[in-house]
C-alpha cells in the first residue's frame, strides 16, 4: 500500500494549509498535540503494548514548555516513528495504524518547526482513509479534515486565554511562519523553472 496519500499539492487540504500558514508557532503546537490525541487512541487500541507514541506526546508537551531540550525530544520523535514503521503497511488496517503513528510523530515535531503541522494532516488523513469502511473513504477524509480545521479555528480563537508556559524559542511571535516561507520558496522555484 502507498504509505502516504496526501501532500502539499492535494486540493482537499488547501483550506487547512492556508489556515496553518496564518498561525503563530505556539498555536500550531497546541493544535497538533490536540489533533494527535485521536491518533494516539487509535494507535494504542491496535498496539496496546507500545508506549513510544504516548511518550513522544508527553515529551513534546514538556519540550514546548522548555522543560525538555531538543536532543531528548528528537530521540522520542525518532522512537515514535520507529514504532510506526514496525507496524508495517501490508493491510489496510496496518497502513492505517502506521499512518496514525506517523501523525503522532509529526505532531511532536511541530514543536520544532511549523512545517511538521502538515505532516499531521497528511498522515492523519491517510490513517482515516485506510480505516474507513469500503466506499466511505472520501466522506471519512472530509469529516477528518473538518475536525482538524475546526480544532485549528478553536486554538486560533482561544490562544490568548491559554495559561501554559512556553519555551523561549516558542515565545517569539515576531518570526515568520515557516510553512508560509516554504510555500513562497516552492513558488519561486516553480517560477524559475
Amino acid at each position: 500500500m502507498r504509505k502516504i496519500l496526501f501532500s502539499r499539492d492535494s486540493e482537499c487540504i488547501q483550506p487547512i494549509r492556508d489556515l496553518i500558514e496564518k498561525q503563530y508557532h505556539k498555536t500550531l503546537v497546541l493544535w497538533a498535540l490536540d489533533c494527535a490525541e485521536i491518533y494516539l487512541s487509535y494507535f494504542e487500541k491496535n498496539r496496546p503494548y507500545e508506549n513510544r507514541t504516548r511518550i513522544v506526546l508527553e515529551t513534546a508537551r514538556l519540550w514546548a514548555k522548555g522543560i525538555v531540550k531538543m536532543p531528548e525530544a528528537k530521540k522520542a520523535i525518532h522512537a515514535a516513528h520507529s514504532a510506526a514503521s514496525e507496524v508495517g503497511d501490508k493491510t489496510k488496517n496496518s497502513a492505517s495504524v502506521m499512518a496514525a503513528g506517523r501523525a503522532i510523530g509529526h505532531a511532536a515535531a511541530t514543536v520544532h518547526v511549523e512545517t511538521h503541522a502538515l505532516g499531521v494532516v497528511f498522515y492523519g488523513l491517510t490513517s482515516q482513509y485506510y480505516a474507513a469502511q469500503e466506499g466511505q473513504e472520501e466522506i471519512t477524509v472530509n469529516e477528518e479534515l473538518d475536525r482538524m480545521y475546526q480544532r485549528l479555528v478553536y486554538w486560533d480563537q482561544n490562544m490568548k486565554s491559554y495559561k501554559g508556559t512556553w519555551a523561549t524559542f516558542l515565545d517569539n511571535e515576531t518570526l515568520p511562519n515557516k510553512e508560509t516561507l516554504l510555500r513562497l520558496k516552492i513558488q519561486d522555484k516553480s517560477a524559475q523553472d
